[in-house]
């Protein structure tokens, strides 16, 4: 059973959580395979190995994608993993080793992360295989850029591993000896530099977290695997905490600085260690890009995403590699490895990346328009209705409240006040139709969320029914309907979802007798509408919502009718009250 306090983990156990991701990643990819007795990750294609350098890593688990996940031609040709957060035993580099050498390869390059619990095992198990004919060396990657001085165990090795994954992998491809990758790699190695920051610690399954990190709090410099920092401090911005990471990397004053000046290429890694959702991650990445550019740094590409983590930990690792174009030509060669992130080839420095948006049509609110006979009664109905709204407002937000979030009231008198502010500075169109388009806009934008857009659907809709020539009964008619369909088919209710559409369909049919109607008659029809929707609105006391956020809710808890309803019925009946006192 699992220490449930110290879990929270989705795992069957801590004893088989290991064997099963390993059994996880290669189920998932064809090119992998996994070595029988061993937790050893192979390309499953080792006959492509022939007479080429085989190169081997490895490390504890808990920081996937490393190392199995760089697997593949052009990268790495197995890993060995150990324990969350242990070194591999010897007895599986060896099987490691061996697997490579049969498979007929002319070496095997070890690349080991500076941690001692690593170079004691790979280092053993190099010497094992030595004594057994085979060609074995070793790369160690140290360019953690944390302590100014660092002790005599030196820097630890960090996500700068996987750019020596991958530009190793990509001279053994091309047929490079062993001799010359181990030249080549202790050059690139010289100008590679890591740090990370972390906002919160990661725990070992079925362990109590690493360290306690107080909130608000921050820790610097800090390893992959789980252990504290160099430095704490609150949190602070992310354009801060990048450039405070990039100072302390490029410090020439620490004996672990990289050195960089202007004009010099980098590649970019931020790495995320485990727990940082995307959104941070592309906040974090545009930091160090604007941050590394200031200095004069030319950023030849950026890898953004999860390479070294060290389990769920919220943090992240920034890594920069000076480069030159052969170094940019390894980088960019192409790899099978299912982690290696396809990414661009061009640079991200000196590119143009804005694209122009088109000329939009300008909006209906601002344009010019001009009165006719129809705009004094248009501008007293609007009025009508904006009063209405402003009145009602707290009474559709107590009706939200009972079913939603409690702000259709206000959201309504947004609307409402945009509309009166429109009004003291503009005339109000002879056409209908622009009236509506204006009107349209004017919700889009200042009445905003699905209440807005669907208005603004059913305006937009009506508004090409009731043109210049075209305002008698049967094209209003036609508008309301037109507009009442436009919500149904974008909205996805329906009469009956207990929505606005309850108070409003009942009343467009109705109007639809606009069309037959004698102009004596069309007030009858008018009145008509305003009770039909007054009773739809009312009726909704007693449906179960289908649509709109009431549905989320429990169907008993619901016995107020609809505020979206009770508005619309609302606003019919002062057109119509203000049409009648017109007559």
């Amino acid at each position: 059973m699992l220490n449930m306090e110290a879990q929270k983990k989705l795992i069957n156990s801590v004893d088989c959580c290991v064997d099963e991701a390993l059994c996880g990643l290669v189920r998932a990819s064809g090119g992998l395979a996994l070595l029988k007795g061993h937790r050893v990750v192979l390309r499953s294609d080792l006959d492509s190995l022939k007479g080429k350098v085989g190169l081997l890593s490895g490390g504890g688990s808990g920081h996937e994608p490393a190392h199995g996940g760089y697997i593949g031609a052009g990268m790495l040709s197995a890993a060995v993993a150990g324990g969350v957060f242990a070194s591999p035993p010897p007895a599986s580099i060896l099987a490691a080793i061996l697997t490579l050498h049969q498979a007929g390869a002319s070496g095997v390059l070890l690349i080991v992360k500076n941690y001692t619990g690593d170079r004691l095992n790979f280092g053993l198990a190099a010497e094992q295989a030595r004594n057994q004919g085979v060609a074995v060396d070793m790369v160690i990657v140290a360019e953690d850029c944390a302590f100014d001085q660092p002790s005599k165990a030196g820097r630890r090795g960090l996500c700068g591993t996987v750019f020596i994954h991958k530009l190793a992998g990509a001279l053994a491809e091309e047929g490079c000896s062993l001799d010359q990758i181990v030249s080549k790699m202790k050059e690139v190695l010289k100008g590679i530099g890591t740090l990370g920051v972390s906002l919160s610690p990661c725990s070992v399954p079925g362990c109590l977290p690493s360290f306690d990190l107080p909130p608000g709090a921050m820790e610097l410099g800090l390893g992959i695997h789980g252990e504290p920092g160099i430095k704490r401090s609150k949190v602070a911005s992310a354009d801060e905490v990048v450039k405070m990471m990039i100072d302390h990397m490029t410090n020439p004053d620490s004996q672990s600085h990289l050195p960089l000046k202007s004009g010099d290429s980098v590649v970019l890694c931020v790495n995320n260690l485990g727990a940082l959702s995307c959104l941070e991650m592309a906040v974090v990445t545009r930091a160090a890009i604007t941050c590394l550019e200031s200095r004069g740094l030319v950023v030849a590409r950026v890898m953004s995403g999860p390479f070294m983590t060290s389990l769920e930990m919220a943090g992240v690792s920034l890594t920069l590699m000076k480069v030159d174009p052969e170094t940019l030509r390894l980088f960019d060669t192409k790899t099978s490895a299912p982690a290696w992130p396809n990414l661009s080839t061009a640079a991200v420095s000196g590119r143009n990346y804005i694209t122009e948006a088109p000329v939009m049509i300008t909006r209906p609110q601002d344009d010019k328009h001009s009165q006719g006979p129809l705009s004094p009664v248009m501008h007293k109905v609007l009025d009508k209705i904006c009063s209405t709204l402003l009145e009602k407002q707290e009474e559709l937000n107590s009706l939200d409240r009972a079913s939603g979030d409690g702000d259709c009231g206000n959201t309504h008198a947004q609307a409402a006040r945009a509309v009166q502010e429109w009004l003291q500075d503009h005339v109000v169109p002879g056409c209908p139709g622009r009236l509506l388009s204006v009107l349209a806009g004017l919700v889009e934008e200042k009445m905003g969320g699905s209440s807005g857009a669907l208005y603004s659907l059913f305006l937009t809709a009506a508004a090409g029914h009731v043109t210049e020539g075209k305002t008698d009964g049967a094209a209003w008619a036609a508008a309301v309907h037109a507009g009442t369909q436009a919500m149904r088919r974008y909205g996805g209710a329906d009469p009956g979802d207990r929505t606005m559409l309850d108070a409003l369909c009942p009343a467009a049919d109705e109007l639809m007798k606009l069309t037959t109607a004698p102009p004596a008659g069309q007030m009858a029809v008018l009145h008509a509408a305003v009770e039909k929707a007054a009773a739809g609105a009312e009726a909704t006391r007693d449906l179960t919502a289908r649509a709109g956020r009431a549905s989320y809710i429990a169907a008993e808890r619901v016995t107020l009718p609809d505020p979206g309803a009770v508005a619309v019925a609302a606003m019919l009946r002062a057109v119509v009250e203000t049409l009648a006192e017109q007559q």
